[in-house]
């Protein structure tokens, strides 16, 4: 917000301090942005495969409409739709040539990320209630004016729902990873091994590999349940926890290590893109991800420090959440 439409600043005193604990202000907060970014980063990875499908001449047979009709689970068709639309595949696609099927990185994608989808929905929709909520503790009742002690602050529910959230975008993540592996595989791109130029002992985009274990690692790490915590306070009158705010940070946490698993991938497809001097049907939106990724990543293939590509590409990663929702960007 800008200008006068900021909110004032409120003193706070020590009276406040209740209010603040029992409303779960902070923990809903953090739970909301993190959400906001981590669903148009999954959104935005999709965007990323369809890049990497393309590089590895990659089947559309696993997104095929009578697919998912067959196990109709919302989230998956969903996905297995997006991926349709963002390549220009058709609802029943024809066999590939060559390959019969591909690696789980491109053929499982929506059986992988339906899910995760399916979690932020639920995420979105019981924050939605928690948001307008009045969980204060006591009730001060408008209808009767009376004053009724209650234990609605305690966030089970929203624990969980993160948890579960984080869970499913580690599988995602960890898909990138695999599609990442493929991409340096000659027996896939018909390219040097790590997408290497022709200077002898060239390493590539290999590197990406390990940066994109070590963020996984800490993806996982911080995918660790909160709600299985656990503590006694107050005499043993408060006997439990949600541990709502821990698994709030942790998914915020879970941010940039989500985007720069993603951004390895990425920064390795466009690579493998330019070395096949392959591009998508005009007018596709996985054209206008190519474009938009090559005005940023650097076209030197030789042997160097990666770090600035891979910045690079994190950044670029909401351009494609704009993509993914059809926006263009």
């Amino acid at each position: 917000m800008a200008g006068d439409r900021r909110p004032a600043p409120q003193p706070l005193d020590n009276n406040d301090a209740l209010a603040l604990i029992s409303s779960n202000a902070l923990t809903l907060g953090q739970a909301a942005l993190a959400l906001h970014e981590l669903r148009g980063l999954l959104g935005a990875t999709e965007v990323v495969a369809a890049l990497s499908l393309l590089a590895v001449d990659g089947s559309h047979e696993p997104f095929a409409a009578p697919v998912h009709q067959a196990r109709p689970h919302r989230g998956t068709a969903e996905v297995a739709r997006r991926m349709r639309e963002l390549t220009g595949a058709a609802d029943r696609p024809t066999p590939p040539l060559g390959r019969i099927q591909d690696p789980y990185g491109f053929r499982c994608l929506p059986q992988i990320h339906g899910p995760a989808h399916d979690a932020a929905d639920a995420l979105e929709a019981l924050l939605a209630v928690e948001l307008n909520a009045a969980a204060e503790n006591p009730l001060i009742s408008a209808d009767d004016l009376a004053a009724y002690h209650h234990g609605g602050f305690y966030q089970a529910g929203l624990a969980l729902a993160l948890d579960h959230f984080r869970l499913a975008l580690t599988q995602v993540a960890r898909l990138s990873t695999s599609r990442l592996h493929t991409l340096n595989e000659p027996a896939y791109t018909r390219l040097r091994p790590f997408l290497a130029d022709h200077e002898p002992a060239a390493s590539g985009v290999m590197i990406l590999e390990y940066s994109a274990a070590a963020a996984l690692g800490d993806l996982r790490a911080f995918s660790a349940p909160a709600s299985l915590g656990h503590a006694v306070l107050s005499r043993g009158v408060e006997e439990q926890a949600s541990f709502a705010s821990l698994a709030a940070r942790q998914t915020l946490r879970a941010c940039g290590a989500y985007r720069l698993v993603v951004g390895c991938e990425l920064v390795a497809a466009v690579r493998a893109l330019r070395q096949r001097e392959l591009r998508p049907e005009p007018g596709l939106p996985v054209g206008r991800a190519l474009e938009l990724a090559e005005a940023v990543l650097d076209e030197d293939q030789a042997d160097r420090p990666l770090t600035d590509d891979v910045t690079a590409a994190a950044r670029l990663l909401d351009r494609f959440t704009e993509i993914w929702r059809g926006n263009g960007a």
